[in-house]
Order: C-alpha cells, then structure tokens, then sequence
C-alpha cells in the first residue's frame, strides 16, 4: 500500500527536477541522431562548467540577461499577467542604453553607466506600457499585444542600425562601440557587473513579494483576481498595471546589461531569443525570484555547452531548443502530475446530516 503523503512529498519537489529529465532525454535524442554521445557530453561539461573560464566568462555571462528577464516574466506571472513580450521590452532597453551611451559619450563613467541603465529601465516599461494600455483601454489580451511588439521592437531596431543611429561609414548594419566609460565594469574575466545586479535584483523581488503589502496583493491577485477584488477588496488593474510596468522595467534593464556589458554596441540579433528563453527560465523555477537564479544558470549552462558541442563535437547547437522545450513540457506534466496527487489525496469532507425534527 503506498503512502499518499511520501507520494506528495516527492511530486511537490523542485522542477529541477524536470530539467534532469529534459537533459536525459535530449542525450537519448543525440544517441537516436548517431552523434557520439561521449564526445558530445565531453563537450558540453567543458564549454559549461569543466573549466573557471567557460563557468565565469561564458555559462554567467549567458546566464545574466537570462536571469533578469526570467524576474520579469515572474514578476508579470505571479500577478497574473501574462506578459510574453520581454523579448521586445530588452531590444527597446537596449536601444534607449547605446543612444543615451553614444549622446553622452563625454560623461564619466560613474555618471554615464548609471544612466544607460536607467534609460534601459525607463524604455522597457514605456514599451510594456503600450500593451497594458491597450488591454485596460480596448480590452486586447496581453498575450497577443507583447507578442506582436516583440515584432516591432525588432523591426524597430533594424531601422535603427540601419538609419539614424548606423555607424558613420553607413556600410553595417550596426552602431559605433560605446566607449569605456560607458561599459559595465568587469568582475572575473567576461563577467561583468550585471550580474551582481541580477542577483541583488531578485534577492529584492523575492523580499518584496515575501513580506510586503504590495508583494502581498501582487500574490493574491495573480492566485485570483475576482476573489481579491470581492474579499480582499484589491484594485485589481492598478495592482496588474503596475506588475506591467515592473515587469517591462525589469526587461528593459536586461536589454541595458547587454548592451553596456556584453555587446557595447546595438546591432540586429543581439538578443538570440532571451525573451523567450526567459519563459522557461520562469516557469522551471516556479515563478520563484530566487529561483530563477538557479534556472537562469542551468540555462546559460545549456547554451554554453551547445555552442561547444557544435564546435568540438558536431553536433547542431539547435538542440538547446530541444532542451527547453522539454524542460517546459516536464514541468507542466509534473504539476499536473501535483494537482492530481493533491486531488486524490485531499480529504474529503462529509455532508451535514439534518438533525431528526
């Protein structure tokens, strides 16, 4: 006879979890493509962790924009919004950080990088804003409208690279490097300050929604949005309008980190996709601030050991989509997998029965 409550202890761990069973898969996936399944984990432990170079400079600087736009998907999920447009709030940080960089190139360095940051964080949620707009003004679900401007924001910043802000040779299609001043000071190696920032970032997210009163409605509003409305008498809109506007901030300093600390310069691709990734890394981590720390780090170590597995062991870098999107699915099955353990193990409680007249 199996024990229910063992049953729900072991379905109620960590989606890490999930991530195991992901990576197991996808290895089976390369055995089943006739790749050398030694050669390829060989490869994936150097590039990702097997060395202080590949962990700090390569795996930390991945993971760093994908840790904080994983906080701004949470930060948006956990309120009940469902904000799938980080990908174009980091392309309009970004964008706002090299032209403040480039307007302001004589500004010192303690002056100039702070102000990038801001300008990143103050143009994500301006973009987030269009879409909170549209769904409290027109009703327009926020799932279509920050999808649709992920494609603006990238069209956008085309016409950028390749009109007002081109380099002056007018040949690439890119910006002139922002200038020492104007970059992210480096810790270890490649690693620069953003992630200090990030992790200070969601210790803070995690405080706020753990012990304060807008942490608290941000909580019940996203567990239920009628009932916090009735019961708890919550503002509703305001509390989702201003999880919209957090969350795009949020997104917006990512797109900032990257430009200041990696790329110090705007260009077309210079997200592959971390808005999206950043869904994974928010959903494996349960929406959890701290959380997304760990998931952000197994991801960038995802992407690192790809690229050195297409480069020492042949096989195709594309596979890390197959990673996440198994990751995904594994953790929706196991919280499925949750809800019917709770459900069959919940106790039942009996009618009343009427008392004889």
């Amino acid at each position: 006879m199996t024990d229910p409550g063992r049953e729900r202890r072991l379905l109620r761990g960590p989606n890490f979890l999930a991530a195991l069973l992901a990576l197991v898969a996808v290895f089976v996936v390369v055995i089943a493509g006739g790749f050398d399944a030694h050669a390829a984990l060989g490869a994936f432990w150097r590039g990702s962790v097997g060395s202080s170079y590949a962990f700090f400079s390569v795996t930390l600087v991945r993971a760093t924009p994908l840790v904080l736009l994983g906080l701004a998907v949470a930060l948006a999920f956990r309120a009940g919004v469902l904000n799938i447009g980080a990908e174009g709030q980091l392309l309009a940080g970004a964008s706002a950080a090299v032209a403040v960089g480039l307007s302001c190139r004589a500004w010192p360095g303690v002056l100039l990088v702070p102000s990038e940051l801001a300008a990143g964080v103050a143009a994500g949620a301006a973009w987030s804003a269009i879409a909170a707009v549209l769904k409290r003004r027109f009703g327009v679900l926020e799932v279509i409208s920050t999808l649709m401007l992920n494609f603006i924001a990238q069209y956008g910043v085309s016409y950028l690279v390749r009109g007002p802000m081109q380099e002056p040779t007018r040949v690439y299609p890119y910006t002139v490097q922002l200038t020492d001043a104007g970059r992210l000071p480096p810790l270890v190696g490649e690693l620069h300050v953003g992630f200090v920032l990030a992790v200070a970032l969601a210790i803070g997210l995690w405080w706020m929604l753990r012990s304060t009163a807008t942490g608290y409605r941000m909580r019940v509003v996203g567990a239920g949005a009628a009932a916090a409305a009735s019961a708890g008498r919550v503002r509703v809109e305001r509390v989702a309008l201003g999880a919209f506007l957090a969350s795009g901030a949020v997104a917006g300093l990512g797109g900032a980190v990257q430009a200041t600390g990696v790329t110090y310069a705007l260009y077309e691709g210079i997200s592959p996709g971390y808005g999206y990734t950043a869904i994974a890394v928010a959903l494996l981590a349960r929406l959890h601030p701290v959380g997304v720390l760990g998931a952000g780090v197994f991801f960038g170590a995802l992407e690192a050991g790809a690229a050195a597995m297409q480069r020492d062991a042949g096989v195709p870098s594309v596979f890390v989509a197959v990673i996440e999107a198994l990751v995904v699915l594994a953790v929706l099955a196991l919280d499925r997998a949750r809800e019917t353990a709770a459900s069959r193990t919940a106790p039942t409680v009996a009618p009343p029965v009427a008392e004889a007249g």
